[in-house]
C-alpha cells in the first residue's frame, strides 16, 4: 500500500530544522551566558549571586511578578468574561486596548505610569492622600507589571469562553445551581488549563521586565531595585561575569517556577481526563 505524502516534510527534516533553529535562537545564547558566568570561578559566582543587594533584587522581582500575575489572573477572567458574554458600546475598542501593552514600547509605558502614579500625578494624588506610596515603591513596580502582563491572561482565557457550550450553564441552572456555583463547578474547571498558561506567561514576562519598571521603581538598592536593573548596572560597569551570574540565577529560578506551574497544569489536565 502506497503511503500518502503530507504537505509538511518528514519527521527527520522538520525535527532537524526545529533543533537547529532552537539551538541558534535559544540554546546557544543561554549556554554562552552560563559559560560566561563561570569565568569568575565558583567562589566569585557565589559571592556575586549571594550578595545582599542581589538577593534583595531577587525578592523584589519575584514577589512583584508573582503578585502581578495573581492579580491579572483574577481580573483577567472578569475582563474576558465581560468581553465574551456582553454587548455594549465601544466593545471593539476596549477589546483592542487589551493588546496595547504588546504594541506600546515599554519605556513609553513606564514614563506614562510614572506620570500618573507619581505624588503629583492624577492617580498618585488620590493614593498618596490615602497613605499609599504608589511610585518609587514595590506597589508601583507591581502596577507596571500588571499593565504589561494583562493581555497574556485575557487572550488565553477568552477563546475558551467563546467556545464554551452554553448548554452546560443552562443545565446547571435547571438543576438548581446559582450563578456562583455554576461558575465554580462548570466554567472554572474548563478555564484552569488556559488560566495557568496565562499566569505562567504573565509571571515570566514580569520577571524579566525592565523598561516599564525602571522609571516607576525608583531603583533604590535593597528596597525597589529589580534584578534586571542590577544586571544592566553591572553591564555598564563592564562587569560581564557578574551580570551573567545574576542572569543565570534568574534563569534557574524562572525555570523552576515555570516547571512547577507546568506540573500543576499537567496534574489538572490528568484529573480532568480522569
Amino acid at each position: 500500500m502506497k503511503k500518502t505524502r503530507g504537505i509538511i516534510p518528514g519527521f527527520k527534516l522538520t525535527m532537524g530544522f526545529t533543533l537547529a533553529y532552537l539551538s541558534l535562537i535559544v540554546l546557544i545564547p543561554l549556554a554562552s551566558v552560563i559559560l560566561k558566568s563561570m569565568g569568575i570561578g565558583v567562589d566569585g559566582f557565589l559571592d556575586t549571586v549571594l550578595n545582599p543587594r542581589a538577593v534583595a533584587s531577587y525578592k523584589v522581582s519575584f514577589s512583584c511578578a508573582l503578585t502581578a500575575a495573581l492579580v491579572n489572573s483574577i481580573f483577567g477572567i472578569i475582563l474576558a468574561w465581560t468581553l465574551v458574554k456582553y454587548d455594549f458600546p465601544f466593545k471593539a475598542f476596549l477589546d483592542g486596548c487589551i493588546d496595547l501593552p504588546f504594541a506600546l514600547p515599554t519605556a513609553v509605558a513606564g514614563i506614562a505610569l510614572t506620570t500618573l502614579y507619581s505624588e503629583n500625578g492624577w492617580i498618585g494624588k488620590c493614593l498618596y492622600s490615602l497613605g499609599i506610596k504608589s511610585s518609587f515603591s514595590t506597589f508601583g513596580i507591581t502596577v507596571a507589571l500588571i499593565f504589561t502582563g494583562m493581555p497574556f491572561v485575557i487572550r488565553t482565557v477568552q477563546p475558551i469562553l467563546e467556545n464554551l457550550d452554553p448548554q452546560y450553564e443552562e443545565a446547571a441552572t435547571m438543576l438548581g445551581a446559582n450563578g456562583f456555583t455554576t461558575f465554580r463547578k462548570v466554567i472554572l474547571p474548563e478555564l484552569m488549563a488556559p488560566l495557568l498558561t496565562g499566569f505562567s506567561l504573565a509571571f515570566a514576562r514580569g520577571i524579566g521586565e525592565y523598561g516599564s519598571v525602571v522609571f516607576i521603581a525608583g531603583n533604590m538598592p535593597m528596597k525597589t531595585e529589580i534584578a534586571p536593573l542590577l544586571i544592566m548596572a553591572k553591564l555598564e560597569q563592564y562587569d560581564y561575569e557578574g551580570a551573567t551570574s545574576i542572569a543565570v540565577v534568574m534563569l534557574g529560578l524562572s525555570f523552576l517556577m515555570l516547571l512547577l506551574i507546568n506540573v500543576v497544569q499537567h496534574h489538572n489536565n490528568k484529573m480532568m481526563r480522569g
